[in-house]
Formats: C-alpha cells, structure tokens, sequence
C-alpha cells in the first residue's frame, strides 16, 4: 500500500506590525536626526564655534524637554518601580548619548566634510550590538547579521562613490571626535534600551535630555563665559531654532518610542539609512548631486530595513 507524505506547511512570511511600526518610526527619526550635519555645516559659515551652537541648540530644545517631562510624569506611569541606581544611570547615559555624543560631533565637524562625518558616525550600529552581545548577553540574531551587512554594503557604496579623499592635516583629528562619537552614542542607545522600559520612552527621553542640556551650559560656562552667546547675526539663532526642533527634539522622542517597539540593536541598524539621507539634504539644500550609485545604495539600505520588519510565523 503506498503512502501519501503530506507535506509540513511551509512558514508564512508576514509582517510584524509593532516592528514595522517601530522601523518607520526609527527611520523618520534617523531623517531628523541627520539634517543637523547640514545646518550645523551652514551654521558655520557664520563663524561661531562648536561649544556655542550645541549651547544654543540646547537652549532652544530645554523648554520642550522639561514641558513634555512634566506632562508625562502624569500620563506615563512606570511598569516596574523605579530605583536611585536607575536615575544614576539615567544621568550617566543622558551626558553620554546628547552631551558627549554631540559635543564630539560637532567638533569633528569642524574638521571633516558632512559626508564623512556620516561615514564614521554610522559605524554606531555594530557598536550597540557588540555592546549589547558584550555587556547585557543578548544574542546577534542571523537576521540582525543579514541586515547589518546590507545596511553598511549600502552605506558603504553610497559613500565611496561621494567622499573624496582627505588631504586636511586635521582629518585624523576631525575623524577621532566622530569615531568617539560613534562610541558614546553606541552606549547610550544600549543603556536606553535597559532603561526605557522602566522609565517609559516619554519619560526617559525629557529626563536624558534635560541632563545633557546641563552638561552642555556647563560646558560652555566653563569654556566661553556667557556673554558671547547673544552676539552672533539672526541666521545663526535660526538654524539653532530649527536645529532644536528637527533634529532635537522631535528624532529624540522617536527614537524612544521606537527602541521601546525594535530593540536598540534593531534601531541602530535601522538609523544607518542616516548618511545617504544626509547626501539627499545636502543635495537639496547645499546644491550637492547625487548619483545613480548613491540610490542604489539607498535601495539596499531599505532592504536591509525591511528585513528586520519581518518574521516566520510557526505552523503546527
């Protein structure tokens, strides 16, 4: 008697819905956060130094911070209680992720082109995985390999065929602050991923935020004094304005709400399509071109996105 082998359905490939929201939100917050390094570029052209732009960012942005941290100390309601060692980290990572994180970007800036400012800076996904497989055991996943070699095969193409070669006598210099960067905001994103869930994303982020404002006034106090900080023409305090809201305050909030959705190791791969939309702003706003090698890169960085929206849903 012969007999039919009924085969073992196959598993569907479908969306997930909380990772797919996660992934736009991340990715809306990864735009944001990547037109600071061309209005910080045009900002410049007015002469005023590092320490005072991330000063006055700051300034404008704190107000925001500590309304919406009011406001959700009411709405948002922690799931676990929230002990003195949570809050001391919370400051810890706060001066790391937007006080160090910046006051290093903005001075390599001041040394290095736009496009390699990204290229370097972005090398910051690997690091939250790496730190997360190192410091919290989590495991990389096969599909967080996959997208991590589509992302920076795509960051990569998109950037060799738009970086020219350095012959600044402070490329190294220029180069070293964004790598240190990459560093501190690698270790923010995975300390928030642990704390989120504690605080609550609104909450966290008003609360990190508003820390890293204090550290940069100090800084600058310490650095400048503050007279100086109201002396510079209204074109300056307009990309600072626009600095503080596009992309300070709004991608902060996103990408809160989006690691508490994807993960921080899912969000840092997700933020790599940062360089090639930075290329895409610069082309629009400082008359950049932009090549058929770049938008192929950007169609495997969304590929490697949108691996990671998706999972096998398990038949029995």
């Amino acid at each position: 008697m012969k007999t039919t082998v009924i085969p073992k359905p196959s598993p569907k490939i479908k969306f997930d819905s909380k990772q797919f929201a996660g992934a736009l939100i991340v990715l809306l917050a990864a735009v944001c956060f990547s037109s600071k390094a061309v209005m910080v570029k045009l900002a410049y052209r007015y002469h005023i130094d590092s320490v005072s732009l991330l000063a006055l960012r700051m300034a404008f942005s704190l107000p925001f911070f500590v309304l919406i941290g009011v406001l959700s100390r009411k709405k948002e309601v922690p799931a676990v209680p929230v002990k003195r060692r949570d809050y001391a980290l919370l400051v810890f990572y706060g001066l790391m992720g937007y006080y160090l994180a910046s006051l290093f970007d903005f001075l390599g800036l001041q040394y290095i082109t736009a496009g390699l400012e990204r290229l370097i800076l972005f090398i910051y996904p690997t690091l939250v995985v790496v730190f997360s497989w190192l410091f919290l055991g989590k495991k990389i996943t096969r599909n967080q390999y996959i997208a991590l070699g589509l992302t920076y095969s795509g960051v990569l193409l998109v950037l060799l065929g738009d970086v020219e070669v350095q012959t600044s006598k402070h490329l190294i210099k220029g180069g070293l602050f964004i790598f240190a960067s990459a560093v501190t905001y690698a270790l923010y994103l995975m300390g928030s991923g642990v704390l989120i869930p504690k605080f609550g994303s609104v909450r966290f982020n008003s609360y990190a935020m508003s820390v890293a404002a204090l550290g940069v006034f100090v800084h600058y106090l310490i650095n400048q004094g503050g007279g100086q900080l109201f002396h510079y023409v209204p074109a300056v305090y307009g990309y600072s304005l626009l600095m503080a809201i596009v992309a300070t305050v709004l991608p902060s909030y996103l990408i809160a709400e989006g690691i508490r959705l994807v993960g921080a190791g899912n969000a840092a791969i997700i933020g790599s399509i940062g360089p090639i939309s930075t290329i895409l702003l610069a082309y629009i706003f400082l008359d950049e071109t932009v090549s058929g090698i770049q938008l192929l890169g950007t169609a495997i960085v969304l590929a490697g996105i949108l691996l990671i929206t998706i999972k096998k849903e398990k038949k029995l």
